[in-house]
């Protein structure tokens, strides 16, 4: 079993998903328990919707607990960010060598941090591996699906 896929996290990716397992385990499992309990109650579950729906949420709750605790096992959080090159965890801000007032600013995290909207790509979109190792200054090809284009590395945090 040595191809296990390493679940890069900040500290914080790591609390929420600790937390969301404890929730998962200590309050979602009891109430859906409970669900399927008053459901059975009514009698005949052939025709029991709410039984139905009690056990598919039992199996999604239970297969989100099997996810993350398999995450948990894989788990290496970022630390040690470089301030002189990019890499992980690493916030960097850019602008577009094409358009100098288009400007972004994203932090490099985990797939399963990742979270555009909020500005929080993955290590494997093609922009993070890209910028990854570079520095300040530098001006790097990014290839896209829809073309390669450069972007200016105007700052590391």
């Amino acid at each position: 079993m040595g191809n296990k896929k390493v679940i890069y996290l900040t500290e914080e990716g790591l609390k929420d998903l600790q937390a969301e397992l404890d929730d998962l385990i200590n309050v979602k499992r009891p109430a859906n328990i409970l669900s399927i309990k008053e459901a059975r109650s009514l009698g005949d579950l052939s025709e029991n919707a709410d039984y139905d729906a009690a056990k598919n949420e039992q199996a999604q709750i239970e297969g989100r607990i099997k996810t993350i605790e398999k995450m948990l096992e894989n788990v290496e959080i970022i630390k040690d960010i470089p301030k002189d090159k990019v890499g992980l965890g690493s916030t960097v801000a850019i602008k577009y060598v094409d358009d100098p007032d288009d400007t972004d600013e994203y932090k490099i995290v985990g797939s399963q941090e990742a979270d555009p909207f909020e500005g929080r790509i993955s290590n494997e979109s093609p922009i993070a591996k890209a910028l990854m190792n570079h520095k300040k200054g530098d001006i790097i090809t990014v290839e896209s699906p829809n073309g390669n284009y450069e972007v200016e590395i105007t700052e590391i945090k």
